[in-house]
């Protein structure tokens, strides 16, 4: 005997660019969108009762539809957070929907003289690989008036590099240690943030459609609807701690970088790193009579590709 125990569909990858013109001024956004769903659904799969479902181009549509009605569009966690709503106060059978956005980065192009650039209404640059994640969770499974959202966002793919101002010691040595310890190297990483905003209830649509979203007039800081304000505020962190900290090793840095975020955001209840390690190996020129090992004459460096240690910490508000 068996018997279904989950059973969770919808789209991926559904890109979207939206432009926002004010006037001359032009902002733009670009998504790639994952919408999944779950319910009373079972009986697609048990008896191939395709009367519960509800097409992953529908899905596809609605998000379209969405990007070009919601005044929400600029803001992926806002947006995430409409676009589940509405799916589960559409259909009556569909009890929570997962949203993920993906936005990738955009920023104005400076114009004019040297030192007195002014950003362009309407030209871009795409100025990193970095990019902004958020996971949101819509739950209606208590009722079509007692909606639940849960909501994470963060950076994935920021690659940064310092040539000094790490080093690393002091750590386990035994018969399986081959690690030298050194008190100066290059530390690089790819940095993968999370931070997990606290649940929030979110108001049932009270038009027809189900297109209605409010935004609580008197928004918190450091809140879920704040956004664009936090995700700015987690990577300048990010990258000060870096950049700053004379780092005894990943973990510390880590740390503190954590500790940052959530102390300037009100509503981050939890900070998640992975840092995987980026290696440069000096260069060996012994075999000419050449230093380029010791941490003072080295600066001729070997990128490694793998392996590489990967260490990841959560840090909680208390």
């Amino acid at each position: 005997m068996s018997t279904l125990t989950a059973a969770r569909y919808g789209k991926d990858k559904v890109r979207v660019f939206r432009v926002v013109r004010e006037g001359k001024w032009h902002h733009v956004v670009e998504y790639n969108v994952c919408a999944l769903l779950e319910g009373k659904i079972e009986t697609s799969y048990t008896e191939a009762d395709n009367s519960v479902v509800v097409t992953t181009d529908a899905i596809k549509n609605i998000t379209y539809y969405l990007a070009k009605v919601s005044p929400h569009i600029l803001s992926p966690e806002r947006f995430a957070l409409h676009l589940g709503t509405h799916l589960v106060s559409k259909y009556a059978h569909i009890d929570r929907a997962y949203i993920t956005v993906e936005k990738l980065r955009w920023s104005r192009i400076a114009v004019g003289a040297p030192g007195q650039e002014q950003p362009h209404p309407h030209a871009f640059v795409r100025d990193g690989d970095d990019k902004r994640i958020v996971n949101a969770e819509i739950d209606a499974s208590a009722g079509k008036d007692k909606i639940v959202g849960k909501v994470s966002s963060g950076i994935s793919d920021l690659l940064v590099l310092k040539s000094t101002g790490s080093a690393f010691s002091g750590f386990i040595r035994d018969e399986y240690t081959t690690l030298v310890e050194v008190d100066d190297r290059i530390f690089s990483t790819s940095v993968d943030l999370t931070y997990t905003f606290g649940p929030l209830t979110i108001a049932a649509p009270s038009d027809g459609k189900k297109l209605e979203f409010n935004v609580p007039e008197e928004m918190e800081a450091g809140s879920v609807y704040d956004g664009e304000g936090v995700a700015e505020r987690a990577r300048t962190a990010t990258l000060d701690i870096f950049a700053t900290d004379e780092s005894a090793s990943v973990q510390a840095t880590m740390f503190k970088m954590g500790q940052r975020v959530i102390a300037e955001n009100a509503g981050v209840e939890a900070v998640t790193y992975a840092l995987p390690n980026k290696h440069y190996i000096p260069v060996e020129m012994k075999y000419i009579g050449v230093d380029n090992t010791t941490p003072a004459n080295a600066d001729v460096f070997a990128p490694v590709a793998a392996p590489s240690g990967l260490i990841s910490a959560t840090i909680s508000r208390q």
